[in-house]
């Protein structure tokens, strides 16, 4: 008997990049006023910062995935 398993796993992505597709094809594929509702809470910032020896280094706010290095 096969090991069960997420179809997203099946498909080669991680849960986060499913999460991510999906929300993107509903954003999409909504009809307006929803449509641009939707669109404002598709962006996102949070600051990162890099610990070192117990110290918290500079804070960078990050607002793309490209700059979170995902």
């Amino acid at each position: 008997m096969a090991t069960p398993t997420t179809f997203w796993r099946l498909a080669g992505m991680s849960y986060v990049q499913y999460v991510t597709r999906a929300a993107s094809a509903v954003r999409n594929a909504a009809k307006e006023p929803a449509k641009s509702k939707l669109a404002a809470n598709s962006k996102f910032t949070y600051n990162a910062s890099i610990w070192e020896g117990g110290v918290q280094g500079k804070k960078v706010e990050i607002d793309a995935l490209s700059k979170a290095g995902i």
